[in-house]
């Protein structure tokens, strides 16, 4: 097997799931391709889109004490929920989280696929997980998170992928090495970004005191000009170089 570390998903928390699912299909000109029924088992429901070969997922807690629920009320619906990491070797990334000692929030066991979500807290920022999909080494192979005919859902004639993320931390610099180290992938030069298969991490800096975050997805798409005005008709806060979309900044300018 080829090896392979691809940033694959993103995942957002929204407490209305239909209308979050309704605003991220007419802004970003994408299709559902998927709604799990594994994550009710967590006290929630999904849906989940392809944007090219990689996905956005937004999920919503169905009962309280989830911990998607508290990531709700401790963050105010501000900064990405997770990200997800499609990989040839999920079990030795496990082991070299543990060896830092991070913990395994929760091991991720189907037929067909196996991955790890590490703990949030110590990731910092949000939660990192990295996957396996038997069949998953080539980009529109099987990606068992988003359902057995995803390829069928892909467009791409508004968004066409996701060209990284920017993670925002008044600790830049020491929050992109302890990613580093996680990742098992080198910093750039100047300290600020790794590259991965397809994409980059780009570490940004917060004001002090505030808090870490998966701040930004960076868009690449047909018609800039037309998606923030999609954004504004759809009551999304906007400025000139992107737009609010439950609890990240999509950039696309």
């Amino acid at each position: 097997m080829s090896a392979y570390l691809r940033l694959r998903q993103i995942c957002l928390v929204a407490a209305d799931l239909e209308r979050a699912a309704a605003d991220i299909q007419s802004v970003l000109g994408v299709n559902l391709c998927y709604r799990d029924p594994n994550v009710a088992k967590y006290g929630l429901v999904n849906a989940l889109f392809p944007i090219g070969t990689d996905f956005l997922e937004v999920v919503s807690p169905t009962r309280a004490g989830t911990t998607a629920g508290r990531f709700l009320e401790s963050t105010g619906g501000k900064g990405g929920y997770m990200a997800i990491f499609d990989c040839h070797d999920p079990e030795r990334r496990r082991a070299l989280a543990e060896s830092l000692g991070i913990r395994i929030a929760a091991p991720l066991n189907h037929p067909g696929f196996l991955g790890n979500q590490l703990h949030p807290k110590d990731c910092r920022a949000t939660m990192l997980e990295f996957d396996r999909s038997e069949g998953g080494e080539t980009l529109m192979g099987a990606y068992h998170p988003a359902g057995p005919d995803w390829q069928r859902h892909v467009r791409t004639d508004v968004t066409r992928s996701l060209k990284g993320i920017e993670v925002a931390s008044p600790d830049a610099a020491g929050l992109a090495a302890h990613w580093s180290r996680i990742i098992d992938r080198p910093l750039s030069a100047d300290g600020r970004e790794i590259r991965l298969d397809h994409s980059g991490i780009r570490f940004i800096d917060a004001p002090a005191g505030s808090r870490e975050i998966l701040a930004n997805l960076v868009l690449d798409v047909a018609n800039p000009a037309a998606m923030l005005a999609a954004a504004r008709r759809a009551g999304l806060p906007t400025d000139e170089r992107g737009f609010s979309l439950y609890g990240v900044t999509c950039l696309v300018a």
